[in-house]
């Protein structure tokens, strides 16, 4: 039996394997990024299986009550609801975080600021000292929860403007336990912390007011607009975070932010200006773009 909705298709008793490339056409129809791999997350979701066991399991038909959890979810991703929102998590640096409406979902990009800030922290001794992070902004506490998980002796701090989004980052540092390892405080930026940190990252709002309804409905309708907006050019949270700059980082400290496309100039002009040494080049994703830019106090070049 067929079910009524916008996936035609999708009936009671199709099997696993036949719903999959169901959703994958209707997806790919749709010009969805990802249909592959939407196509996977929500039909497992909507299962109750992991990757593994969907794999397993191609014959396996669908029952009523499955069926129509499939059309459920295929009709709010058709509707440009990011994954994500749909099964209300984002894998990033291999773990599992939970993302809320107060969240701007990780992207695979940011994790090159983990990579610089890693690489960073390596060359000046080894990862089992007891470092003191700020995450700026921190959203999900993807970038802090990143590094806690590889720091073993660090400890973090990590500010959020948005309760919500504290709330949620308090949640995943939980979930991780990590959250004897973490204090999570409400503020824009750094204004609250006096430092020094011998490390600092942030992935700050960087788009332009500007172009920001001009952006997937994916971010611009489902990711909070706190998150996203960095004003008129897109670059005064790194302003902001210029000028806390000196205060917080401890005298051998490490800046560490991700950067919007073709922004690497702009904020390394505003950084030098603020006092700072930027290393340079910015360390670029896996797209090629200057993705991460790492910035010190000038007397420890």
């Amino acid at each position: 039996m067929t079910l009524p909705g916008i996936v035609a298709g999708i009936a009671i008793g199709i099997t696993v394997d036949k719903a999959r490339r169901v959703l994958v056409e209707a997806f790919r129809n749709s010009d969805l990024d990802s249909p592959e791999t939407d196509a996977r997350v929500l039909l497992g979701h909507a299962l109750g299986l992991d990757r593994s066991a969907l794999t397993a399991s191609p014959d396996r038909p669908l029952s009523a009550p499955e069926a129509a959890a499939v059309m459920a979810l295929a009709a709010r991703r058709l509707s440009r609801e990011p994954v994500a929102h749909i099964v209300g998590a984002r894998e990033f640096w291999s773990l599992d975080l939970r993302v809320t409406p107060d969240t701007l979902v990780p992207r695979p990009e940011t994790e090159t600021v983990v990579e610089a800030a890693l690489a960073a922290l390596d060359r000046t001794g080894p990862r089992t000292r007891p470092w003191l992070i700020a995450d700026l902004g921190t959203g999900t506490g993807a970038l802090l929860l990143a590094l806690l998980q590889e720091l073993p002796q660090a400890f973090g701090i990590a500010t959020d403007l948005n309760p919500g989004a504290l709330a949620v980052a308090r949640d995943n540092a939980t979930r991780h336990r990590l959250e004897r390892r973490a204090a999570f405080v409400l503020c824009d930026f750094g204004t609250a912390l006096a430092g020094p940190f011998g490390l600092v990252v942030s992935n700050p709002p960087y788009i332009s007011s500007e172009e920001v309804p001009r952006l997937a409905p994916e971010v611009k309708d489902h990711d909070p607009l706190l998150a996203l907006d960095g004003g008129t050019d897109g670059l005064d949270a790194y302003r902001a975070i210029a000028r806390d700059a000196g205060r917080l980082l401890a005298p051998t400290g490490m800046l560490v932010v991700e950067l919007g496309a073709g922004q690497a100039p702009d904020v390394a002009g505003l950084f030098t200006a603020a006092g700072l040494y930027v290393e340079t080049p910015a360390r670029p994703d896996l797209a090629g773009i200057p993705r991460a830019m790492t910035a010190r106090l000038p007397m420890h070049r």
